[in-house]
């Protein structure tokens, strides 16, 4: 296997910024939208900016969706960032509602009127259980934030082996999630500091790669 973490670029995420942030922690990015190079990675990126259902269709229309959702159950690590994180559950209420890949189960909803929306900027991360991504920080933290959608806190409840960390903001949401070989942070942890950069650290150990 390959000693790099795949950046899986389908035409809506912030590639670059990540993949900088992935060398500066001492792993190998390499940005692709080939099979082969996601199949050969030791973990997967699933970055993501804009609209649900346009993100959802360019997976699909790649080719790369099909991939991904194979190669994560398989139990090739996988970290979905902000709207990629989004594209991990079974689908979102955005525009007239998209399927997504059904990695995790719930749908993602707006939130809700009433605080600025989009929420854009910092705010507090709290967890109880242990998750491998905060290894090492201990909650309350705060991290970057840019999104107007979000999977509700409820997704999480009694779902075994499905460990949360949640956000409020309106309503409690959650911003971080793992099951299994698959994690996702709804914030972006490129963009949120030293804790941020221990995030992808702790997915970098996950893969097996330095970090």
């Amino acid at each position: 296997m390959a000693r790099y973490v795949a950046i899986a670029d389908y035409g809506m995420g912030n590639l670059r910024s990540i993949g900088k942030a992935v060398a500066y922690l001492g792993g190998t990015p390499y940005l692709t939208r080939d099979g082969k190079r996601l199949r050969d990675a030791a973990g997967i990126v699933l970055p993501g900016v804009g609209a649900f259902p346009a993100a959802a269709r360019r997976l699909r229309e790649t080719g790369l969706g099909e991939i991904i959702v194979g190669l994560a159950r398989e139990g090739k690590p996988l970290l979905g960032i902000c709207l990629g994180m989004q594209l991990l559950y079974e689908g979102s209420e955005e525009g007239e509602g998209a399927a997504g890949s059904g990695l995790l189960p719930g749908t993602v909803r707006r939130l809700p009127p009433g605080p600025k929306i989009p929420h854009m900027g910092w705010n507090s991360v709290r967890w109880q259980a242990p998750m491998d991504l905060f290894r090492g920080l201990e909650p309350p933290l705060h991290f970057y934030f840019v999104h107007s959608f979000a999977a509700p806190e409820a997704v999480g409840d009694h779902q075994e082996a499905m460990r949360v960390a949640i956000c409020e903001y309106g309503i409690p949401f959650v911003a971080a999630v793992e099951q299994g070989a698959v994690a996702g942070t709804q914030f972006h942890p490129e963009k949120s500091g030293r804790a941020g950069l221990e995030v992808l650290r702790s997915f970098l150990r996950r893969c097996g790669v330095s970090g």
